[in-house]
């Protein structure tokens, strides 16, 4: 027990992390078992069966048929029904034979409620890891705030405030620019698209296409232009209640400006509340980071054991091509950028930011990783919290490099596949499409899916191949979130650096 206190934290993290892994692998889901809940609510568990069949009880005629490979075929079907219909219809489940003797075993299953996977270990312990992000998530938007008014407010002067905005802003835009080129420029190269086999793209398509359709639909409802507009809150207390985190900025700056405009004995009370207030949330944080080992081991557990690495055999070009890209932009682009701009060597750079990046790994949430990037840029960086405050909030909420990355190789991916030819003019649209979907990308896992969407519209691509790389998108979502908070730590350094506050100790 006196060894493992001993142990520092980043490193229980990884070894939680590498835990996680190896028991999701253990302990993984089983192909060839269903869960049926059915009449009265009763679940039973189904497994080695020879076909599941789909029976319409009126007609007596069998609607659909599944094989003993199809588990997510048959939950993907049993999804995409209406659920009026899901009352009527029959279940009917064909077991293998044991021997050559044996009568072929049918069940039949009336008033289906649910078909679900198995549920493992991993799957069972994973609420310790949605705790731990939701205590994460709990201080974030109090955290945000607070810090973003300190912030702002400290910067003392409209004129200090713009400078390093635009300094902030102009940094963000040009790495996520060279993020989009660089995944443009590797998916041109390598062309992942074309390596993808009719067979495989079939059944990518039959297993996720209802999976998507209500992603589309939310994507229809979003609109870049009414997305800037909505930014301006019209209740701040429902933006915070509802965490809508552009609108929370907003005001937050919006305060912090206005109060550096005010008599001094008027703005101080305020300023050191929200300054005492964000030593709280900060001071939280240590005490959440306790059970970080515990909450990162459930997370990756339960994502290898739902996932698995199969899907990866099938998508290995496309994921290898982000993961190449994600890599380039993470230690040559940042790192050259730390060096060149704030003057600090790369190798101290990540290795204050280690424990920001293995509890990005884990949660998928740029929002949930703020409060240790906060902490990890001042403890580790040395950077001025007045900085801190202001640049990482936002770069949590606007700033996404790797996301942005994802954007365009999915797009060009997508379009190989489906055969559609992307000019440089239809490129350069996904780039300036993907750059300002990065902006209204909430911080949270999985929206970038919503804003793929947007993107493939803009060169007329079709939706609905997400479907071919939906089924890898969790995992993936974890490496492109490492580098979207990696970003916003470089730029909060070189934001310091050319303000003459940085420590270089």
């Amino acid at each position: 027990m006196n060894f493992y206190r001993k142990i520092k934290l980043h490193h229980k993290i990884l070894l939680g992390l590498l835990l996680g892994v190896i028991f999701g692998v253990i302990f993984g889901v089983n192909k060839y078992e269903l869960e049926i809940t059915h009449k009265g609510k009763k679940k039973e568990v189904v497994k080695n069966w020879e076909t599941v069949e789909f029976l319409d009880p009126t007609s007596n005629v069998i609607i659909k048929s599944f094989g003993s490979e199809d588990q997510l075929k048959i939950l993907s079907y049993f999804q995409s029904l209406k659920e009026d219909f899901k009352d009527k219809i029959v279940v009917v489940v064909n077991f293998k034979k044991v021997a050559e003797s044996e009568r072929y075993e049918k069940k039949y299953f009336e008033k289906v409620y649910k078909i679900d996977k198995v549920k493992t270990i991993p799957i069972h312990i994973k609420p310790i890891g949605t705790i731990f992000i939701r205590l994460l998530m709990f201080i974030a938007i109090p955290l945000v705030l607070s810090s973003l008014i300190v912030g702002a407010s400290s910067l003392g002067d409209l004129k200090k405030v713009g400078r390093i905005g635009l300094k902030m802003l102009a940094f963000y835009s040009i790495t996520i620019a060279i993020a989009i080129i660089i995944g443009l420029s590797l998916t041109n190269a390598i062309e992942p698209g074309r390596r993808l086999s009719a067979d495989a793209k079939e059944k990518l398509m039959v297993e996720f296409a209802p999976n998507i359709q209500s992603r589309i639909q939310e994507a229809l409802e979003l609109n870049i232009i009414n997305t800037i507009v909505n930014i301006v809150p019209t209740n701040p207390i429902y933006a915070l209640a509802n965490s809508e985190m552009l609108q929370i900025v907003f005001f937050a700056l919006i305060v912090g400006v206005t109060l550096t405009a005010i008599r001094r004995e008027k703005s101080e009370p305020v300023i050191k509340f929200f300054d005492g207030f964000s030593e709280l949330m900060i001071k939280m944080v240590d005490y959440i980071m306790k059970i970080a080992p515990y909450g990162v081991f459930a997370l990756i557990a339960a994502t290898i054991s739902e996932f698995g690495f199969d899907i990866l055999q099938t998508l290995i070009w496309y994921a290898a091509t982000l993961l190449l890209g994600l890599f380039i932009q993470q230690f040559f682009v940042l790192g050259a950028f730390v060096k060149t701009f704030a003057k600090m060597s790369p190798i101290r750079f990540f290795k204050g930011i280690r424990e920001v990046m293995l509890i990005a790994f884990s949660s998928s949430s740029s929002a949930a990783t703020l409060p240790i990037n906060i902490e990890s840029c001042e403890v580790n960086l040395g950077i001025p919290k007045n900085i801190t405050s202001f640049v990482l909030p936002l770069g949590a909420t606007i700033n996404m490099n790797g996301t942005s990355m994802y954007q365009a190789v999915a797009a060009v991916f997508i379009a190989q596949v489906y055969g559609v030819e992307l000019h440089i003019s239809e490129q350069l649209i996904i780039l300036l499409t993907a750059l300002l979907a990065s902006i209204g990308t909430a911080p949270v896992p999985g929206v970038g899916i919503i804003m793929l969407i947007i993107v493939l519209r803009s060169v007329n691509i079709p939706e609905e191949g997400i479907a071919l790389i939906i089924g890898v998108d969790r995992l993936l979502d974890m490496c492109r979130t490492v580098v979207n908070v990696s970003g916003d730590a470089a730029v909060a350094a070189i934001v310091a650096k050319s303000e003459g506050v940085l420590k270089q100790n």
